[in-house]
């Protein structure tokens, strides 16, 4: 097996992990579902505006569903796994990065909901001011940077990806082999996130955005003081954070 395929798969075992962790601790599957459920609102408030563009409304619905979305994956994940091996073999080496890529940034966000879960264990549910401690608690800034700098990292592959011309007659020649194998789900991933990426007519601009507001809302989380929280306080720290949350 070659180092990408082994890499891939290292990635998507680690993923495997926690869903059986979660699975073996119903408590924390509840929490970690709340959490994502949440974390898809945030998204669709950060970017509503972007929802609403005609231009990059695409994108952001495949960023929203496919990326950020609480939809089970491990159908899409089993998938890949069954076809790594071949993918390495037969794709060129940059759509293979992008594949790395994307386990890379779905183990590393299953690791830090399962972590997030942890926190709210008890919380009926997730609001604003709730999802803000269990950020704080599960810290590590340098994993938060490295998931928002993995997602963009996923849009400019599939930007580049879009100007090779073949690469969408190849996939829709794929359409029926891939279904025929059992790998429908991931076939629908590469083909709406092509098409959505291609729809943009260069993605520099949304990817700027998605950059600058991930990050803004990550460095706010963490500054923000936790005895404002409990205390109400109006402190411009606490506001900011809060007002950047649904």
């Amino acid at each position: 097996m070659s180092l990408d395929a082994a890499a891939i798969l290292d990635e998507l075992r680690a993923v495997e992990r926690e869903r059986a962790m979660r699975a073996a601790d119903p408590g924390l599957a509840g929490a970690v579902e709340r959490v994502k459920h949440y974390q898809q609102r945030r998204f669709s408030h950060t970017y509503s505006d972007l929802l609403d563009s005609e231009r990059y409304r695409g994108a952001t619905r495949f960023f929203l569903d496919d990326l950020y979305g609480p939809r089970d994956f491990s159908e899409r994940d089993g998938q890949f796994a069954r076809v790594v091996p071949t993918l390495v073999r037969l794709f060129p080496h940059d759509t293979v990065e992008t594949v790395h890529t994307l386990a890379r940034l779905h183990a590393l966000s299953e690791r830090l909901d399962s972590t997030m879960g942890e926190h709210l264990r008890d919380a009926a549910g997730v609001d604003a001011p709730t999802y803000l401690v269990a950020w704080q608690r599960t810290g590590d800034p340098a994993a938060r940077e490295r998931q928002i700098a993995l997602t963009l990292e996923i849009g400019a592959s599939l930007d580049r990806l879009t100007r090779k011309p073949l690469l969408r007659q190849s996939l829709h020649l794929m359409r029926g082999p891939a279904r025929a194998a059992g790998l429908g789900e991931l076939q629908r991933f590469l083909e709406t996130g092509f098409d959505t990426f291609r729809a943009m007519r260069g993605a520099q601009d949304f990817l700027g955005m998605v950059g600058q507001r991930e990050r803004r809302l990550a460095a706010a989380l963490f500054d923000a003081p936790l005895d404002s929280v409990a205390s109400a306080t109006a402190d411009p720290r606490l506001v900011d954070a809060l007002g950047q949350l649904p």
